[in-house]
């Protein structure tokens, strides 16, 4: 494996081409059907700046799971292998600086709130690897909020903070209607994928003392836990769906339908059939497929504004 290859690997560069097609696709299909008037330098430094701050966290991440992953990731974590590991110390704060400083770039001054909220993912990632991760709920439940931030900052960027809640311009109220739409989404798929990725990694959580939901009440609980948020995501899916269908939205029903409600149910139907590791991340990987179909319905908004 080439050190290019490596570093690419330890930054989960799929991850972070998700991050790219969803906030593309956000300001392409929701921001630009709105309003009109792009403004692309700003979306590219908002953009880089994620994909800067992710891949941060995800170095500093394996920085300090390297034993937990040789447990649960045999060969898969190329720390020490290919890359040293002062080397990822030093690439993590370099990503971090250089998200936070892209941040900086791309909003104006009266946005100074949102520097200090991409400085406060930074930190949080960091004490999420060093600590969070391995208590109860508190990881799953901070990794869904900076899932759900990777929309939200775009709102955020384009309607001012004194305004977002209180505002009564009628695009801006659909903006922020479909804005957290979207984040709220990210947020439940995310606390679920996460929960399921608890069950998957176990064993070496475990024997390093972590405090994941399986191991704190058993996989038994887990998986109803996990079904409560499956059954909420779905339900409030539903009601969607039969809220836009007054508006003719029908192609846009049948595709969340299909795409993302009925593979809900079927993770939901696998999930207490599920025994192994590999079982959890088959599961783990379903989650994610879906959440890509819920972000690929927001070209219906080009469709259908």
């Amino acid at each position: 494996m080439s050190l290019i290859a490596a570093f690419l690997r330890l930054v989960r560069w799929p991850n972070l081409v998700f991050i790219v097609l969803t906030q593309f696709l956000f300001y392409f299909c929701v921001y630009l059907s709105l309003y009109q008037h792009p403004l692309w330098y700003q979306l590219l430094w908002l953009v880089g700046a994620s994909v800067c701050i992710a891949a941060a966290g995800y170095i500093i991440n394996d920085y300090f799971d390297l034993n937990i992953d040789q447990i649960n990731k045999p060969g898969k974590n190329v720390l020490n292998s290919r890359l040293s590991r002062r080397w990822a110390i030093v690439w993590h704060l370099s990503l971090s600086v250089a998200g936070i400083v892209a941040t900086a770039v791309a909003v104006s001054r009266d946005r100074w709130y949102l520097v200090l909220a991409n400085i406060a993912c930074v930190m949080l990632l960091w004490l999420y690897s060093t600590s969070f991760k391995r208590k109860l709920l508190i990881g799953n439940i901070l990794i869904s909020l900076l899932t759900a931030w990777s929309v939200l900052i775009l709102f955020f960027a384009q309607v001012p903070l004194a305004a977002a809640f209180n505002n009564e311009d009628p695009l801006s109220v659909k903006f922020f209607r479909i804005s957290f739409l979207y984040a709220g989404f990210a947020f439940l798929i995310s606390i679920i994928r996460e929960a399921i990725k608890d069950m998957e990694d176990v064993q070496g959580d475990e024997q390093y003392g972590c405090t994941t939901l399986p191991i704190y009440v058993g996989f038994r609980a887990t998986k109803i836990y996990i079904s409560v948020w499956v059954i909420v995501l779905v339900a409030a899916l539903v009601i969607l769906q039969l809220y836009v269908l007054q508006f003719g939205w029908y192609l846009a029903v049948g595709y969340s339908v299909v795409a993302v409600i009925l593979p809900l149910l079927y993770s939901l139907s696998q999930l207490f059939k599920a025994r192994t590791p590999e079982d959890y991340g088959r599961l783990s990987a379903l989650t994610k497929w879906i959440m890509l179909a819920g972000i690929l319905s927001m070209l219906f908004f080009r469709l259908y504004f």
